[in-house]
């Protein structure tokens, strides 16, 4: 009996962890409208934001993502510290108030970056395949495999669509559930 017990129980925790974790449809749906904001704002393609975020963060589900709320990778000044299983993590990557943050200081940064800023002058929002190999070039990732990747996300999701999103008359059917970027203090200054 006691087996059995620990067993279903087992089983049960098991189904428990994996349905709250993220896929990366429900990633989409959370942070679409997010992205599509920082497009209007910055001109960077919400597929380029969103496809970034979704590799980085492991669709929201790496420690960093869940932890630290940085859904990007950023590495911070100074360490942070965390808990998990009880066992504390020291980190040297950025730590956020809210996934927005990490999607505002995504945005900051890209916009900022010098190297970057010489092709986002070139590029539309349509460009996004340009747009990630421009990004990879800066520096951003080390992997020679990054650019590949973000694009095979951005592919199998139709993340571009997001690029043809209209711009300010266009309001979020899930603002009531998704907080507007807007909302936050902006981007640029």
């Amino acid at each position: 009996m006691k087996k059995t017990l620990l067993i279903t129980t087992l089983l049960i925790s098991s189904f428990a962890a994996f349905a709250q974790k993220n896929t990366s449809q429900s990633y989409i749906e959370q942070f679409k409208d997010n992205a599509i904001a920082i497009m209007h704002e910055t001109g960077i393609p919400a597929s380029i934001v969103l496809g970034i975020a979704m590799h980085e963060s492991a669709n929201g589900n790496s420690n960093i993502a869940k932890n630290l709320n940085n859904q990007f990778g950023f590495k911070g000044g100074s360490t942070t510290v965390y808990y998990k299983d009880k066992k504390k993590i020291t980190s040297a990557y950025k730590k956020y108030d809210s996934i927005l943050d990490s999607f505002e200081d995504f945005a900051r940064i890209i916009s900022h970056r010098q190297e970057i800023g010489k092709i986002s002058d070139k590029l539309t929002r349509y460009d996004y395949e340009k747009w990630v190999k421009g990004i990879q070039r800066s520096g951003y990732a080390s992997s020679k495999k990054w650019a590949s990747q973000v694009l095979n996300i951005i592919r199998r999701n139709e993340l571009d669509a997001l690029d043809q999103t209209p711009s300010p008359s266009w309001t979020p059917r899930t603002a009531e559930i998704t907080p507007s970027i807007q909302s936050v203090s902006p981007i640029i200054k």
